[in-house]
């Protein structure tokens, strides 16, 4: 049964990072003209989309299991006369792309994260049995150039500035899935920041593998006093960066540009530098260390955010032991922190030393008492403070909203829910382990 293109239904289940959330996004933004809007589940769909992640493991082989899942629903839908294609996208379709061909036939497209631009040429093929089923090797820029205008209209957004990276590091597939670092021209960003936040976005994050190797006109650090003369805008965030490419001009800007929110996501991954030297990140742990005193003296009150891995090959007690140093001595507001796991065709895939599971559980339930411990007292210093808190959404609770505090921290309190969109300072009652709480504080009617 053919499905008019008013009713075709897309499903976007979206794996990994806030790249793929964008990537997502901008799929969404692609497929419209074909006549595609969102569906709930799968089963309401006509076009499913994966946008996977390759960084873990796991994440690779959840999309297997949710391929064959996909697998069953689309025979069933044959078998009640209705079609469904299956789409595989992001990093797992650019790394294993013949492979999920081979593997899963119900799969008819695979496109990679430079290639998604074109999913409405290759379903208008697939409709015409063509039979082109991979895409995976275009230019950025083509990517880029290609997408359609913006049509979210929500309070924050992200907005994708640079991709790929350059370092390698020995654990790190994104230099084989996602390619040489490339960023865009900043007349581009900047036309598509304006067009967000004419559409109400009041907080932008600017999203790369590698943001701060930015390297349009006047790097990232230009790039930011650039947007954060967009009128509207309130506040500016960067995500992801690297210790090697925080320059002297950026640490300024967070000093400087009061839309700069006093937030940072530097992973350091280890604090031993021998392991550090086999991850070939390019820095040593007093390296890190030096650049995060640095950075406070330009902006004291700065949350710092950061990543680690446990069970490295090699590493030692000693190792680890200096890992949790680093992080009591940084004292992190949030962390990210993770096991170990080989990647395939990556140096440490086949390094010697791979440590036991047991012993990467033990240690990354060591390494996150520490962090959670950090984040507690970080949250706990907040109560009795006013902090200015963007509200972006209703809260759980009737009556309720919720935001972020310019740390990231979400907060929430009682308050209208037309006070959507705007800042509104928040005197902190309490501080819970992932979110604070506090009264609003408004000006008399």
């Amino acid at each position: 049964m053919n499905v008019p293109a008013s009713e075709r239904r897309l499903y976007i289940k979206t794996y990994g990072c806030q790249m793929n959330v964008y990537d997502s996004e901008r799929l969404a933004d692609t497929l419209r003209p074909l006549g595609y809007r969102l569906a709930e589940d799968p089963a309401g769909a006509d076009l499913v989309v994966l946008n996977t992640c390759h960084i873990r493991e796991k994440a690779a082989e959840k999309v297997y299991s949710e391929l064959g899942q996909l697998a069953r629903l689309k025979a069933q839908k044959a078998a009640a006369g209705e079609a469904m294609l299956v789409a595989v996208a992001g990093c797992v379709a650019q790394a294993e792309g013949a492979e999920i061909v081979a593997r899963q036939p119900a799969v008819d497209l695979v496109v990679g994260p430079q290639a998604y631009h074109r999913l409405p040429e290759l379903i208008a093929r697939t409709h015409r049995a063509a039979g082109e089923r991979l895409a995976a090797d275009f230019a950025p820029e083509e990517k880029f150039d290609s997408l359609p205008e913006r049509t979210s209209s929500a309070v924050t957004a992200f907005l994708t500035v640079q991709e790929g990276c350059d370092k390698f590091c020995s654990f790190c597939v994104v230099p084989y899935t996602r390619g040489s670092e490339f960023s865009r021209a900043p007349a581009a960003i900047e036309a598509e920041a304006r067009a967000l936040v004419a559409r109400g976005a009041r907080e932008i994050t600017l999203l790369g593998q590698n943001v701060n190797a930015y390297a349009g006109e006047g790097g990232l650090a230009g790039l930011i006093r650039r947007l954060a003369k967009i009128p509207g805008l309130a506040r500016l965030r960067y995500t992801t960066s690297h210790p090697r490419d925080m320059t002297d001009e950026l640490i300024g800007a967070h000093a400087e540009v009061e839309a700069l929110m006093p937030y940072l996501h530097l992973p350091v991954q280890a604090g031993s530098d021998r392991v550090l030297k086999a991850m070939n990140r390019g820095h040593t742990a007093g390296d890190y260390l030096r650049l995060v005193e640095k950075i406070r003296r330009a902006r004291p009150d700065i949350a710092l955010s950061g990543d680690f891995i446990a069970g490295f090959p090699g590493e030692r007690e000693a190792d680890f032991e200096a890992t949790l140093d680093l992080a009591r001595e940084v004292a992190y507001a949030s962390a990210f922190s993770f096991k170990y796991s080989r990647r395939p065709g990556t140096p440490a895939a086949q390094a010697p030393g791979q440590i036991p599971e047991a012993l990467k559980a033990e240690r990354l339930a060591r390494l996150q008492a520490v962090l959670e411990e950090s984040q507690a007292a970080f949250n706990a210093a907040q109560v009795g403070r006013v902090l200015p808190v963007l509200i972006d959404k209703p809260g759980r609770d009737a009556g309720q909203v919720a935001g972020r505090s310019p740390y990231l921290q979400a907060v929430h309190g009682q308050g209208p829910q037309s006070l959507i969109g705007q800042v509104v300072p928040v005197r902190i009652a309490s501080a819970g382990r992932n979110s604070l709480a506090g009264a609003l504080q408004l000006a008399p009617a």
